[in-house]
């Protein structure tokens, strides 16, 4: 292959991978799956959908929409997460934000990650590519250790991944009936934190910008899982302090969840106990992997094409991990649940069936997105594979 057509095809391998990189970040904001329920007395004129809620890469979301017909009238949408989650205690089901803690914390920094390797793989010229992932690898530890681990450290986390927090504590804040019917689902929940905050004696001034006005947003719900915070560390008499941290919040967060329905220290500290030490194993575990991705990657050619496999096989991964926290909900029912049933394994795919209820679990427009992230990847490594066997 010629100088010319090695860099046409250089240059096709880059677009692809850029591609490749914008679709990532789509679908990271994007619904991955969604799952409902429906029963006789969740009508269709009420919920056409079922009891339907969206996982999303750093959270779980309503699903439901606002219902506007002649028998029904709504002023905001019923909060199918709240709702699902009620349902399913009456089995000893624990609450959905209960599930993949770990992954949702993580999320932004493991997709920043995906998407300095993708860069990575695009670039043909050995030293640039380890620069690149050497240089990314520096600044996603920074960030990642600024989250979890300095003071207010919870700024550093995406909004919505904060916003997922307040909502699973705080199910009701959606209950309120004076939020003007103009106002999308998030500006009712910030409208009502800053309600609550006024009346917890912390006064705020409202947004000037768009730019202000999404710190502001992002400030109001830290602050609110501040308050909650410390009036749980007051109930409890504990002199623990806020320090405003992703690992503070993670097993924080995870006690309150795992206690929202089933108020059993003695099962939930165990596992809370688990779950701060998987995440600080996960946290080190990170970085050594980045480490170990630069180094493989400067000593030994093959080793790049790690680069491209991970972000391919993420509709696999994403599958599994799913499949696995279903597994983990249908067999770790707690016995304060009003009827005791059999462990059972919920539907991944498909339809199926729970005393009452039928359960539709399918994949969404997320879950395409990372489809095509496979394609459009499998595409560029092909191009890669020619042309090495090409040079020979």
């Amino acid at each position: 292959m010629n100088a010319q057509a090695q860099g046409k095809q250089n240059l096709l391998i880059a677009a692809l991978c850029g591609a490749a990189v914008v679709v990532l970040v789509a679908l990271y904001f994007s619904p991955i799956w969604w799952v409902s329920l429906k029963a006789p007395n969740y009508p269709e004129e009420a919920f056409p959908d079922g009891v339907r809620i969206h996982f999303h890469m750093n959270g779980v979301y309503n699903g439901c929409k606002k219902q506007e017909n002649r028998q029904i009238q709504e002023d905001v949408a019923l909060d199918c997460v709240h709702e699902m989650d009620t349902i399913n205690h009456y089995v000893g089901m624990y609450p959905i934000a209960a599930g993949a803690p770990i992954e949702r914390a993580f999320s932004p920094f493991l997709v920043t990650l995906l998407g300095v390797m993708i860069v990575g793989f695009a670039v043909p010229n050995k030293n640039a590519r380890v620069a690149i992932l050497a240089v990314g690898s520096v600044v996603i530890t920074l960030w990642m250790f600024m989250a979890f681990h300095t003071e207010s450290g919870l700024k550093y986390q995406n909004a919505g991944y904060i916003e997922a927090l307040v909502t699973a504590l705080d199910q009701d804040i959606s209950d309120a009936d004076d939020e003007p019917e103009q106002l999308s689902a998030s500006q009712a929940l910030i409208a009502r934190l800053r309600a609550s905050l006024k009346e917890s004696g912390v006064e705020t001034e409202e947004p000037k910008d768009t730019t202000s006005k999404t710190v502001s947003s992002k400030q109001s719900l830290i602050d609110n899982l501040r308050i909650t915070f410390e009036k749980d560390q007051e109930r409890k008499k504990s002199d623990e302090a806020w320090k405003g941290n992703s690992a503070q919040m993670l097993t924080w967060h995870y006690e309150k969840t795992l206690g929202r329905y089933f108020n059993n220290p003695a099962e939930i500290k165990p596992m809370v106990g688990t779950l701060g030490a998987i995440s600080q194993v996960i946290f080190w575990g990170l970085i050594c992997a980045m480490a170990f991705l630069v180094v493989g990657t400067w000593l030994w050619r093959p080793f790049t094409w790690l680069l491209v496999l991970v972000p391919i096989l993420l509709p696999v991964f994403f599958v599994i991990d799913y499949a696995g926290w279903l597994w983990w909900f249908g067999h770790n029912l707690n016995e304060m649940g009003a009827f005791t049933v059999k462990e059972f394994m919920p539907t991944v795919f498909g339809q199926g069936k729970v005393a009452q209820f039928s359960t539709h679990s399918y994949p969404y427009f997320g879950f395409g997105l990372m489809v095509l992230l496979s394609v459009v990847l499998g595409v560029a490594a092909l191009l890669r594979r020619n042309q090495t066997h090409a040079h020979g």
